[in-house]
């Protein structure tokens, strides 16, 4: 079963230097790592290393993704496919995003959604961006008011943009659970 999904929306390329310091962090953080491609890691994060401790009862080792895609670093069609419906994002976050970050888990439990988001933060801290993120209609208003949120929108969709800091304050809420 496929699990929550995040995007970092990047303004550039991410350089080799922060590429390394973002394989050191999942090196850090996994029980197990394999490194697909430069920027793709295929990973079974430690729940504790991101300050969870509390995984409803699950293995604390929790299967994830992590992919940096757009132009000269891979899945470019990827990249392409995801962004190609999404709306003119330059007014909403300020600029128009040319590469990418998805953070995907591969299982659904509650933690899960806990780890895509704290583990997305985590990304945030070593190469920045704007964290993407679908809601039901019922969140808009919640996340509305948290720290770090730069931009909400309703149509087509229901989404918010913000900061790690944002990721942070919106795992912390009772019953958060990501919408995909």
């Amino acid at each position: 079963m496929s699990g929550p999904v995040l995007v970092i929306e990047l303004a550039e390329a991410v350089p080799s230097a922060a590429i390394q310091r973002l394989r050191d962090l999942l090196v850090r953080s996994s029980a197990r790592f394999e490194e697909k491609r430069v920027g793709e890691y295929d990973l079974i994060i430690h729940a504790e290393s991101l300050g969870i401790s509390d995984t409803g009862g699950v293995d604390g080792r929790r299967p994830v993704l992590v992919s940096v895609m757009g132009p000269g670093i891979g899945d470019e069609s990827i990249f392409e496919a995801e962004h190609a419906d999404e709306v003119d994002q330059k007014p909403l976050i300020g600029f128009a995003p040319t590469h990418a970050v998805d953070v995907v888990a591969f299982c659904n439990s509650p933690v899960d959604h806990v780890v895509t988001a704290l583990l997305t933060a985590a990304v945030m801290d070593v190469i920045g961006g704007v964290a993407n993120a679908e809601l039901r209609d019922d969140q808009v208003p919640m996340v509305a008011g948290l720290p770090g949120v730069i931009a909400t929108m309703t149509d087509p969709w229901p989404a918010v943009y913000g900061s790690a800091e944002f990721l942070r304050a919106w795992a912390r809420q009772p019953g958060f659970r990501l919408l995909k």
